[in-house]
């Protein structure tokens, strides 16, 4: 599945992945803090998103988090 972090202030993406332990992701984002190359991050929420590609419901999950 599709993984994106996503800065929920300024709305910028952080990183796009793709993960097949997607619950492992979720809960490690939900720790302490994330952290990317543009400093330290605070999970804020997430949401489970679907769309259609080539005729295909897919889902990626978004992950919001905001700089500490």
């Amino acid at each position: 599945m599709n993984v994106i972090f996503v800065d929920s202030v300024l709305g910028t993406e952080l990183l796009q992945m793709v993960s097949h332990d997607v619950a492992g992701i979720l809960a490690a984002a939900q720790g302490e803090s994330v952290t990317f190359p543009l400093g330290h991050f605070k999970y804020e929420f997430h949401n489970l998103d679907f769309y259609e590609q080539d005729g295909e419901i897919r889902q990626e999950l978004v992950i919001y988090v905001k700089k500490i």
